[in-house]
């Protein structure tokens, strides 16, 4: 996975990656404008076109504020990149796919410090004077420039901002925030109980199955593979079949046809015969019981990302 990007970098709070182009449909307009309409495009998404997200492979993932990207070529209006913080086996750089160019910013080249990440489920950006430029999304990185007792000034696609310090967790590079044990990013999810389900899901408007998994790692120091297929082959081996050897935190892995087909779905083990899962269109980040669920005859893989 590339680390290195060619200066480009999200300019919107969320930005969706397209399977192409033409997978935007009219009712997704929302949701490739700039400033994105995010909340408004969910509200307004009936379950049927929401499920086609997934089932027509409409979309591919989606880019936090400030998240640093490789633009392969530009058609009109938009770009195919490649998020490089995203590690795919679709692309050895990352992951690729299809954004409005207007959703993208040249970041200029400035001296930092170091980076911040918004530990907050949102934060507000302020320009200068304070006054509120956005909302950031929880696990959005920015580049720091300088500090104070209250605020992490910041270098963004608009330009020198201001976090405040209580949102934001601060590491000299995006390597070196501390790692916390699986215990606290199960913790952690905890606090997105009731968030829905949205396929290619990354932030606190919505997250898929392998989006929930990824950002909770990533807050606790870990940058895992994005997709679940993916994060099915990483990380240290569990034995599957001695539950007595599952730790809370240990991510769960769901394939077909009763664990023998393709990995379809992750959750971390919550402890007890519990899953802590973003489950599936229509439904809500949950605590589930795995006996007697249709899950527990789906496990096929237990991995460990973190102590």
């Amino acid at each position: 996975m590339t680390t290195e990007a060619n200066g480009w970098v999200c300019s919107v709070k969320v930005a969706t990656v397209w399977t192409e182009p033409a997978s935007v449909r009219d009712l997704d307009a929302p949701a490739i404008a700039n400033p994105v309409l995010l909340v408004e495009w969910l509200e307004a998404l009936p379950y049927k076109e929401r499920l086609a997200l997934c089932n027509e492979n409409r979309v591919q993932t989606q880019l936090l504020y400030g998240e640093p990207v490789l633009i392969e070529k530009v058609e009109g209006d938009w770009a195919k990149i490649i998020a490089i913080w995203q590690s795919s086996k679709k692309d050895s750089r990352g992951y690729p796919g299809w954004i409005p160019l207007s959703q993208l910013a040249k970041q200029e080249r400035v001296d930092v410090k170091g980076v911040a990440r918004v530990s907050s489920m949102k934060a507000p950006l302020l320009d200068m004077n304070e006054q509120p430029l956005l909302v950031l999304p929880f696990n959005a990185i920015i580049p720091v420039i300088s500090e104070d007792a209250t605020y992490f000034q910041v270098q963004t696609p608009h330009g020198k901002a201001l976090i405040q310090k209580k949102h934001a967790e601060f590491a000299e590079t995006m390597e070196q925030f501390p790692r916390q044990s699986a215990e606290d990013a199960v913790d952690l999810g905890e606090l997105y109980l009731d968030v829905p389900y949205l396929w290619g899901g990354m932030s606190p408007y919505g997250y898929d199955c392998s989006g929930f998994s990824y950002n909770m790692l990533k807050a606790c120091g870990y940058l895992i593979p994005r997709d679940a297929s993916d994060q099915a082959v990483s990380g240290e081996e569990v034995p599957l079949h001695d539950i007595s050897s599952w730790k809370k935190g240990d991510l769960i892995f769901f394939a077909n046809d009763e664990g023998k087909g393709s990995v379809r779905h992750v959750g971390f083990y919550y402890g007890n015969g519990q899953l802590l899962h973003s489950p599936s269109t229509g439904q809500t980040v949950e605590i589930l019981v795995l006996k007697g669920s249709k899950l527990e005859k789906e496990i096929c893989a237990v991995r460990r990302f973190a102590v």
